[in-house]
């Protein structure tokens, strides 16, 4: 089966994995908060950065190679770490290491995911990222560095947009809970799936297997809040401060829209930016990252990975043309596994590969560095001239 005849984008994906997971995971994966405007916007704002064509290039094959934090990728897009992968698919995050690990891709694992560190570090070959939901304990916090750099893991990413709990109203509604109960509703809809129910039944109920070796057991939990925010704290410039002595490789943080913001992070020594809205599942007034990608480039030297409302090979090039070094996606990837199984995340790569050749053969792009000039000159960022980024600002530091 040529799966590029049936599932030539992520929207086919997404599809076929809706049909394949049941209905309270699926929401639990899809859902954006509030009334899901800023998830909306997302998709508004990307729609209206155009790029412009350019014509009589002859024949050219696109130079997708890229270089972020010390290491050098093929491609410019990564996995952006998902809490709770295995509820989506099962084994879903040892799948989608060893599938970056075959393509050369960063892979991101949430604190709050269904493996530990060690669980996926046989997987990765350096090109893990650690991303990490703030424990108020400082033992907690040093314990867990420890077990991610003995795992393997490459770059630290500290989620900063997740300071409380989101209420994310579809989510409530499917009957999820915390940690997952199978009441009879719930196996109503695992009945339908017969695949996730077999995998699962194999691997048993996902649970937040790092949290768990903290937490014990979990009470006192709304609905729709996890044993996470037990030991979360809302982190601070001393708490970054903290992290940046206690980790001594790449530090990102996660979660950048406002340029204000930035000064503070240059100054307490991160190495790169993460700009994000989280996919509109924490605030829903939030601007679109996309709409604050711009400013945030011109205001810093550092490199720049961008994600929110990421739904093809378009779209990523429409952010590195706005300032972005490297994009992440999240949903996409688990939609694959939805709907293809261990052999899904593989096809998701090609059809994103396939879609940037072809959209930077429009563009006469042969190199991804020459995206910043195809942007129509009312969209070009200060500081930018065609096929250069932006420029640090007067006073920043030799990069």
């Amino acid at each position: 089966m040529d799966l590029h005849q049936r599932y030539p984008a992520i929207a086919d994906l997404k599809a076929r994995a809706r049909r394949r997971i049941p209905w309270f995971a699926f929401e639990y994966l899809d859902s954006p908060t509030g009334t899901e405007a800023t998830q909306t916007r997302n998709r508004r704002m990307l729609d209206e950065v155009l790029l412009m064509p350019s014509i009589l290039h002859g024949e050219f094959t696109a130079d997708l190679r890229t270089r972020l934090l010390g290491r050098d990728y093929a491609l410019p897009f990564g996995i952006s770490p998902v809490g709770m992968s295995g509820l989506f698919w099962p084994d879903a995050e040892r799948l989608l290491a060893r599938a970056a690990t075959a393509a050369g891709l960063p892979y991101g694992l949430s604190t709050v995911a269904s493996r530990r560190p060690e669980d996926v570090a046989p997987d990765l070959d350096g090109n893990g990222w650690f991303q990490m939901y703030p424990p108020r304990d400082a033992g907690i916090r040093a314990d867990m560095l420890a077990r991610a750099r003995d795992a393997g893991f490459s770059a630290l990413v500290l989620t900063a947009d997740v300071p409380v709990a989101s209420r994310r109203e579809r989510q409530t509604r499917s009957g999820l809970t915390s940690p997952p109960r199978l009441t009879p509703r719930l196996m109503a809809q695992v009945a339908r799936c017969p695949a996730w129910a077999l995998g699962t039944a194999r691997l048993g109920m996902p649970r937040m297997r790092l949290i768990d070796d903290y937490a014990g057991a979990v009470t006192g939990l709304g609905s729709t809040e996890h044993a996470g925010y037990l030991l979360r704290t809302s982190p601070d410039m001393e708490y970054l401060h903290a992290l940046r002595a206690a980790w001594d490789g790449p530090l990102i943080v996660k979660g950048v829209l406002d340029p204000r913001d930035v000064p503070a992070l240059e100054a307490a020594g991160v190495d790169a930016l993460w700009v994000s809205n989280h996919a509109g599942r924490q605030f829903d007034a939030a601007p679109a990252s996309i709409e604050a990608l711009p400013a945030i480039r011109t205001a810093t030297h550092l490199p720049l990975i961008f994600d929110s409302g990421i739904e093809g090979g378009l779209d990523i090039l429409r952010a590195l043309a706005l300032g972005a070094d490297f994009v992440m996606l999240g949903r996409a990837w688990h939609y694959a596994l939805g709907a293809l199984g261990a052999a899904g995340p593989a096809h998701l790569a090609d059809i994103l590969t396939r879609d940037l050749h072809a959209n930077m053969g429009q563009l006469g792009a042969h190199t991804l560095s020459d995206l910043p000039g195809r942007l129509p000159p009312a969209l070009t960022p200060p500081g930018c001239s065609p096929g250069k980024p932006a420029a640090p600002p007067a006073d920043a530091e030799p990069a």
